[in-house]
């Protein structure tokens, strides 16, 4: 099936694992097939995916453009019935099964995942499955070529510590967006570090997990005063961020 997209979209149809992932994922899900939401369907491919497996799927896209495509590629499946809508603003009037929410950032900093489904789990059944599931959050330390905010995409860098997990958790569980946390990450090499690198892990199911893709959870590259540091040296960092808010909520320091 060919689908019409916006430019943004088009990009994102074109990350093959991507889709796999998400793909793999829908057609594993073994729960009740009432109904779907899909929450911010983009062109709709995911809802596309749903299609044989539930009766009836509802999908919502705030973009007018975006809502357009999906309108139209979807038109063909009556069990499908898109809306141009917030999801914040949106009056669900039924339970679902199954929530598929693809709304992605690395570290769900600067998209709203997590007002989205704090808000749209409450119409999820009780025995009601999110896809995908949850997150987990790496971070460590590096050198930037860039001292400022950035995804890695290309850029240059160092690495000086090995990453560990600082948080993860399940979206079926109530999620507090305001993030704090102290760090402490150990050197593995001498040399400068002025940042930190967090690198997002998206749990799609119990057996599916995505590494960082082009169109999903790049890495993103913080910065950090720069210090001197050698082998085996413990620095402690503070982290904050504010999930949906976005990158400009991030705040780091030494303590």
């Amino acid at each position: 099936m060919k689908f019409k997209t916006t430019h943004y979209h088009f990009d994102l149809l074109k990350d093959n694992d991507r889709l796999a992932v998400f793909f793999e994922a829908i057609n594993d899900y073994n729960g009740n097939t009432t109904l779907a939401y899909d929450l911010g369907c983009g062109s709709g491919i995911l809802s596309y995916f749903l299609n044989d497996k539930f009766d009836e799927i509802i999908s919502l896209e705030m973009d007018d453009a975006a809502y357009i495509c999906a309108k139209d590629n979807l038109s063909p499946f009556k069990n499908i019935d898109v809306i141009n809508t917030d999801v914040l603003e949106y009056n669900f009037s039924k339970k679902a099964d199954l929530i598929v929410c693809e709304m992605l950032d690395t570290a769900m900093i600067d998209e709203e995942e997590v007002p989205v489904l704090n808000y749209a789990k409450q119409f999820l059944k009780e025995d009601g499955k999110i896809i995908p599931q949850g997150i987990i959050n790496t971070v460590e330390l590096v050198n930037l070529e860039r001292h400022y905010i950035h995804w890695d995409e290309g850029v240059n860098y160092e690495e000086y510590s090995k990453p560990i997990v600082y948080n993860e958790f399940n979206f079926l569980d109530e999620i507090n967006p305001e993030f704090e946390a102290d760090l402490t990450l150990k050197v593995d090499k001498p040399g400068i570090i002025n940042g930190l690198k967090i690198t997002s892990y998206t749990k799609l199911d119990d057996g599916i997990i995505a590494g960082p893709l082009p169109m999903l959870n790049p890495p993103l590259l913080i910065p950090l005063d720069e210090k001197s540091v050698k082998v085996n040296d413990l620095i402690n960092v503070k982290l904050k961020y504010v999930m949906g808010n976005g990158i400009e909520t991030i705040h780091t320091e030494y303590y």
